[in-house]
């Protein structure tokens, strides 16, 4: 049986953190929500659900992301995979056994997890969050020849390919970052539809102005720097 971690950066996630733990799959190994500084209850509330809490006092996303991989960098018995997923609540994490089925039975080294249109809640993404994922993946296409759609941050990954990436980003751009170096390195990807609803609070990253600038400046940076690399 493949070893399974999830890693949830959680920042002000109290209303929501508990219904994401609780429907995690059985078949998940261990579940890490790294405590992204929140001022709320997100810490107390992944505990009494049963996840491993871990405290990440530097704001970013990508800060909490390594936080978890170092503490799984750790332990004595490595995972075959690591999922990725947000602790608002907007993804369904029973769709965890579809995202890595991929890995599982084909061999594919990274499965994203795309919020296709079909799939999604009416209002669950923003303007600015359709037309980032649109321009980000053109721009891939374009010079990358790649096929994603989706900066999705459901993803499955194997560890032993997460770790050749030498994930770098801290805040913003740790999704585009890691597609970016999954092409440069040819590794194997395909991305799976899933669904998509409307998050339990406010999106810290496109439901604030400033948020929507950083993430795309940050997103648009990793694209050019590799570009022309």
């Amino acid at each position: 049986m493949s070893v399974i971690k999830v890693i949830i950066p959680a920042f002000n996630e109290e209303n929501s953190i508990a219904a994401v733990i609780n429907e995690i799959p059985d078949i998940v190994d261990e579940i890490i929500v790294v405590n992204n500084n929140s001022t709320d209850a997100t810490a107390t509330n992944a505990k009494a659900a049963g996840a491993l809490v871990l405290d990440e006092s530097r704001r970013g996303y990508g800060f909490a992301c390594l936080k978890g991989m170092d503490h799984i960098a750790q332990q004595v018995v490595k995972p075959d995979i690591v999922v990725f997923l947000d602790g608002d609540y907007s993804d369904y994490p029973s769709d965890l056994t579809e995202i890595i089925e991929p890995i599982l039975n084909d061999d594919i080294d990274l499965v994203i997890g795309a919020r296709v249109k079909r799939l999604r809640e009416d209002g669950s993404m923003t303007m600015q969050q359709i037309f980032g994922n649109w321009l980000a993946t053109s721009l891939m296409s374009l010079f990358f020849s790649s096929k994603f759609s989706d900066l999705g941050p459901f993803r499955a990954i194997k560890y032993d390919r997460l770790l050749a990436l030498d994930m770098e980003d801290k805040t913003y751009g740790w999704t585009v970052e890691m597609q970016l170096k999954a092409l440069k390195q040819n590794l194997k990807y395909v991305e799976v539809p899933v669904r998509y609803k409307k998050r339990i609070g406010i999106s810290k990253v496109s439901g604030t102005l400033k948020g929507t600038i950083f993430a795309g400046i940050k997103i648009l940076g990793w694209i050019f720097k590799y570009s022309f690399k």
